[in-house]
């Protein structure tokens, strides 16, 4: 397996030059303020998880500084050394793994529940640690998304097959006829005489489908519970859920079933921390209308020796112009292709530094507002400002094509979030 060197390893997003300049202070005291990298390329997913500082504490590292370009076997590349190192966090739980990796498929019960036949379920950061020394050695592989009789296409996510097939959301949420054109149909295995695990078999192929399996925003760890005011923890399958929304009904979502992440260190805002929305971001977008999925741009069909092949080394179709954006476009250049393409990306991560400057701001009114000794009536108004503005601009920060995959929905969300701060901080200066 060729390793894409023009794939950065450790490129933190909360740098300058990245995706969000100033996360730290919008986000703490969230986990993710320790390390939130950019990803890399399925075949690290494991490593890079065990060692990112936000997980377990810093005390798995590499085996030697030079292995970051190494894949394989994740204990081939990674020691634990059972030593935590300062500013890091061990946020890290089982769940994580449902994307990460295959291997838990026969262990892990429907949704993570902590079934009698289960050797896995959904747990804490020991949990996890147990799981991964024990239970993990290789990244999320082929029978995530085939059957591994006929090599058919499948989804084994349980969180996803819990929104289309049991929630009857489908699997194209905003587009029924489209949901009924692309099925997925739900096999339940059982185990000791009880239902234990399930798969979801497609009718027919459709990777924005199969992609839909990790490629969204879910919650997969513990939180807030809106309603009581107390803790959700791992035992609450609200911390195996998709929410199954774009960004502008997410806070409807979240509010629907009482969750929220964290609570804001300055503002006291309970805020949701998301994931990395691909799918739903690109939704209703020019391409998906006209029919692309994200086979055509991250795994295209390429040619070999005379022999047509899918190419299955996931990336961003900026390293694949010719066989993407080119098969389309013919009469671009590949030159001409990656223009456009930095052209629309320049503009909304340009909106996104607009919508977190304002978020900045309105986090600096709740400072001057509580130091005026303004009442929760105003801070509470303030703060629903706070979770609406955080949500429509966090979305694309968590979000990987810069507002690629939809950059009308991109622009729109940013502009709603940076007017939603705005009113927050007219709130706040109206009551001190």
């Amino acid at each position: 397996m060729e390793v894409n060197l023009k794939s950065r390893a450790k490129v933190e997003k909360a740098t300058t030059t990245s995706r969000s300049p100033t996360f730290d202070k919008l986000m703490m005291p969230h986990g993710f303020t320790k390390e939130h990298d950019e990803p890399r390329s399925h075949a690290f997913m494991v490593i890079d998880h065990m060692i990112v500082d936000r997980a377990y504490g810093g005390r798995f590292q590499l085996k030697d500084w030079t292995y970051i370009d190494k894949k394989g076997k994740l204990w081939e590349v990674v020691v634990d050394t059972g030593k935590e190192l300062p500013q890091t966090a061990k946020a890290a739980n089982t769940v994580c793994f449902s994307c990460k990796t295959s291997d838990h498929v026969l262990k892990w019960g429907y949704l993570g529940d902590p079934l009698p036949g289960a050797v896995l379920k959904r747990g804490p950061n020991p949990a996890a640690i147990e799981m991964a020394k024990n239970h993990v050695q290789n990244s999320m592989g082929c029978i995530h998304c085939h059957d591994p009789h006929a090599t058919k296409p499948r989804v084994i996510q349980s969180p996803l097959i819990q929104a289309a097939v049991d929630r009857g959301e489908g699997t194209y949420p905003y587009d029924p006829k489209k949901s009924g054109e692309v099925t997925i149909r739900k096999i339940t295995f059982q185990r000791d005489g009880q239902d234990f695990r399930a798969i979801g078999i497609l009718n027919k192929p459709d990777s924005n489908v199969l992609c839909a399996q990790c490629h969204v925003e879910y919650n997969c760890n513990p939180g807030i519970d809106t309603k009581t005011g107390g803790g959700v923890g791992m035992e609450d399958r609200r911390t195996n859920y998709y929410p199954w929304v774009n960004v502008f009904d997410l806070q409807k979502r979240y509010q629907s079933i009482n969750f929220k992440d964290f609570r804001h260190s300055v503002t006291g805002a309970a805020l949701t921390k998301i994931q990395h929305p691909d799918v739903e971001s690109y939704w209703g977008s020019k391409h998906e209308r006209a029919g692309v999925e994200c086979k055509h741009c991250h795994m295209p069909k390429m040619k070999q020796k005379e022999k047509e092949f899918t190419f299955h080394g996931q990336r961003s179709a900026r390293y694949l112009l010719k066989d993407t954006c080119v098969r389309c476009h013919s009469k671009w250049t590949t030159e001409q292709a990656e223009y456009q393409v930095d052209a629309v990306q320049n503009y909304i991560r340009g909106k996104m530094r607009k919508a977190e400057f304002w978020l900045g701001e309105l986090i600096s009114a709740f400072i001057r507002a509580k130091d005026a000794g303004v009442g929760e009536e105003a801070l509470n108004e303030a703060r629903k400002e706070h979770d609406r503005a955080h949500i429509l601009w966090e979305w694309w920060t968590a979000e990987n094509s810069d507002g690629f995959h939809n950059p009308e929905m991109a622009r729109q969300s940013l502009a709603e979030s940076i007017n939603a701060s705005q009113k927050g901080i007219e709130i706040l200066n109206k009551a001190v």
